[in-house]
Parts: C-alpha cells; sequence; structure tokens
C-alpha cells in the first residue's frame, strides 16, 4: 500500500514537472512578481525593508494558491476529460492514492516556491526574518495548500477540461488582487476591503502575516475558523461532483 502511494506521488510529480503549461507559470510567476514588486520596485521607492518581508508571506500566499488551485481543477478535469479516471477506477490502486499524490505534488511545488521567495528575500532583498519566523511562515503556507487543493479538486470535479483553465484564471488573479496578494490590503478602497473578509485568500495570507507580527489587527483563530470552513464547502462541492461523475 505505502509503495503504491510513494509510486504515485513519484509519477504525479514528474507528470507536473514535464508539464511546461503548469510547471513554468506555476513556479516563476510568484518569483518574477517578487523581484519586481519586493525588491526592485522596493530600491526605486526607498521603502525599506519591511515591505520585502511582508510580501514573502502575500507572494509566498499567492504561489501556494496558484499551484494547489492549477495542480488540482486542471489535472482532474483533463483526467476527467479523457476518462482517466474510470480506468483508475478498474484497477487495484487505492483512490486515496490518487488523491494523495496530487496532495503531495502541490505541496512539493508550493515548498519549491516559498523557498524561492525566501532565498531571494534573504540574498538580494533585504527581508529580515528569524529562523522560527522563517519555518513557522513555511509552515503556514505548507497548510494553505489543503484549503486551495479542496477548492481546484471542487472545480476539477464540475467543470470540464476545456472550461476549467480559463475559470481558474477567473478566479485566481482578481481574488489574489482583492485579498492583497499583489499590493498591502490596505492600500485598496475601503469597500473593497470589506469585501475581502469573504475571500479565503485574503484568511490565508492574514495568517502568513500574523507569523512575521503583522496582519490586521482580527484574531489568528477567526481566519483559521474562515479557512476551515471554506475547506468543508469545497469539499463538499468537490464530492458532489465526484458522486455525480462517478454514477455517469
Amino acid at each position: 500500500m505505502l509503495r503504491t502511494h510513494l509510486l504515485e506521488i513519484k509519477y504525479e510529480f514528474l507528470k507536473a514537472l514535464r508539464t511546461p503549461q503548469y510547471a513554468f507559470p506555476t513556479l516563476l510567476f510568484p518569483i518574477l512578481f517578487y523581484l519586481f514588486f519586493a525588491v526592485v520596485m522596493n530600491r526605486h521607492e526607498g521603502s525599506g525593508m519591511g515591505m520585502a518581508t511582508y510580501m514573502l508571506a502575500t507572494y509566498g500566499a499567492f504561489g501556494v494558491i496558484g499551484a494547489s488551485l492549477f495542480g488540482f481543477g486542471v489535472t482532474v478535469a483533463l483526467e476527467r476529460g479523457q476518462g482517466w479516471l474510470h480506468v483508475k477506477r478498474t484497477t487495484p490502486m487505492p483512490l486515496s492514492a490518487y488523491f494523495v499524490a496530487k496532495i503531495a505534488m502541490a505541496l512539493l511545488f508550493s515548498a519549491i516556491i516559498v523557498i524561492s521567495l525566501m532565498t531571494l528575500g534573504f540574498t538580494i532583498g533585504g527581508a529580515q526574518l528569524t529562523l522560527p519566523r522563517a519555518l513557522a511562515l513555511l509552515g503556514v503556507l505548507l497548510s494553505g495548500a489543503i484549503t486551495f487543493s479542496a477548492f481546484g479538486l471542487a472545480v476539477g470535479y464540475n467543470v470540464s477540461a476545456n472550461g476549467a483553465v480559463p475559470l481558474l484564471n477567473l478566479i485566481y488573479l482578481p481574488m489574489s488582487f482583492l485579498s492583497g496578494l499583489w499590493v498591502p490590503i490596505w492600500a485598496l478602497p475601503r469597500g473593497l476591503q470589506r469585501f475581502a473578509f469573504f475571500l479565503p485568500p485574503f484568511h490565508f495570507s492574514q495568517l502568513a502575516l500574523k507569523t512575521l507580527g503583522g496582519g490586521r489587527g482580527m484574531p489568528a483563530y477567526v481566519h483559521v475558523i474562515a479557512m476551515v470552513i471554506a475547506t468543508a464547502v469545497f469539499l463538499a462541492i468537490a464530492y458532489r461532483g465526484y458522486r455525480h461523475d462517478e454514477v455517469q
């Protein structure tokens, strides 16, 4: 059983690496955005080391969300459309291996993104972060992969292969901006700041900022509850799609 899960994880990760339309944007976009906004713009504006540290949390969250959403949403939708999931049901492989492999792949890509951002922040960005806080930030960001993997799974089981990519882009990019992942949430109009409270990425980024001593002042448990509720809702939607797909 363990060997089956490990092999599935290995091949899932290799498949993702060999899929340039997933691997390149997922890995490069957060890094390039961080370089531009936290390093280049930070130097020009003389805003100090605080912004480079702040954006480790927000662009780290942005990268984890992308890896999880597209890792689950697009691949599950494609494999459903190709009939691959029906084929897997006829094999002795436990269904858990399929989902564990995808979660592991999202976590691996998320770890690569976050560690790359931290390396840039510490070496050329001027970010200041103690080792305990860096480890806490890494842990919080990786834990968020669970919620957004559930989000991606909900999309993958309810949207066609052709519709998954455009729908996820329509969700991912505006939601990231409105949640304060690209620019600080306090820089947005007050109405958008209130609206952000209803978006899971806002709570995710606020939890990450809490590890750096930042955030909007709300207790951490508020953000944890919001993330748990969002995960439960996404899993319920995914399960409904899975049951519908199973009987077809």
